[in-house]
């Protein structure tokens, strides 16, 4: 089922890649409810979050993660088709309640935004699930404290492979705690724009909403896909540095590195402050998390690994 989730996961990308293709021929505005811009920034976006949760998953002791992933893509498979839909159609995808069908569509919009919350909710939660349930030892760690390791991962993946010994690594466990815990902290600002939106829509104020939704964009994209980049980072750091402590001190320094940076971002948008417009932020933001964190990856598959000491971590690719 994994490759399934990739394959999902691609034609997304290739769905947002092509509305942009649309935009640049066809033109019109890059600001506003109704744009081009939409179907692009919805396609790429939930496209690499699918990738993201899909290889991340595999480094979390998850239960029935098919599942939770296969809900986590088709709901993203409802919300990229509704937002195409309506631009094809010339009309708001968001909070439009014009019509009985425009109405359907943005309810089933909003359903689906707070369906992923509740994924990721759960896929956070499972992140932070000690590795020995049966001791009540837990081998979490925080940014400046001491963690253990040895941690079992989703039933696919066997304790004894790559992929187990890296998820058991410090370095690993933090990385991907940090990520999923700012995906999560995405995604309550995504619910926040939804529940707002919905609210001024309802009363009456359909511009409104897409007022005070937007100036959100920015907090929304920059923690998006932390959850790609940081462990991303541990990975890459896998295969270059033999140091498990070397790893968890440039890990450590990362993140604080992006909590700041998503910080300031989240500050200046909750204030309304921005150089560019909020979509254009957005679109910078997400554009530069998810590129590092690919180029993260690349980096890390062109790399010969480094000769791991006994306590140091497996090394496993994409």
């Amino acid at each position: 089922m994994t490759r399934l989730w990739y394959v999902i996961g691609l034609l997304l990308i290739v769905s947002g890649l092509v509305h942009l293709g649309v935009l640049v021929l066809d033109g019109g505005p890059w600001d506003g409810p109704v744009s081009w811009r939409k179907p692009f920034t919805f396609g790429v976006s939930f496209g690499l979050s699918v990738l993201s949760l899909t290889w991340v998953s595999q480094f979390i002791r998850l239960r029935r993660r098919n599942v939770f992933l296969g809900v986590f893509a088709a709901a993203s498979v409802v919300e990229v088709a509704l937002i195409s839909v309506q631009a094809w159609r010339g009309v708001p995808s968001h909070f439009n309640m014009s019509t009985d069908v425009d109405s359907l569509i943005a309810r089933t919009l909003a359903a689906g935004g707070f369906t992923l919350i509740a994924i990721a909710i759960f896929m956070t939660v499972s992140a932070f699930r000690p590795s020995h349930p049966n001791t009540g030892k837990s081998p979490s760690t925080d940014l400046g404290g001491t963690p253990s390791t040895n941690l079992t991962t989703s039933n696919t993946v066997p304790s004894g492979s790559p992929i187990a010994r890296l998820a058991g690594s410090p370095s690993m466990r933090l990385a991907v705690q940090a990520g999923f815990g700012t995906f999560l902290t995405a995604m309550a600002f995504g619910g926040i724009m939804i529940a707002r939106g919905v609210f001024e829509a309802l009363t009456g104020s359909q511009q409104l909403a897409y007022t005070v939704a937007g100036s959100l964009k920015p907090a929304h994209a920059i923690l998006m896909h932390g959850v790609l980049l940081l462990p991303a980072l541990a990975w890459l750091l896998s295969r270059t540095h033999p140091s498990e402590q070397t790893r968890l001190r440039v890990v450590r320094l990362a993140i604080w590195t992006y909590i700041t940076v998503s910080a300031i971002i989240s500050a200046l948008a909750l204030f309304g402050i921005t150089i560019v417009s909020p979509s254009t932020a957005s679109v910078l933001c997400a554009g530069a998390i998810s590129g590092l964190a690919i180029g993260a990856l690349t980096l890390g598959t062109l790399l010969r690994p480094q000769t791991h000491s006994p306590n140091a971590s497996g090394d496993e690719g994409m």
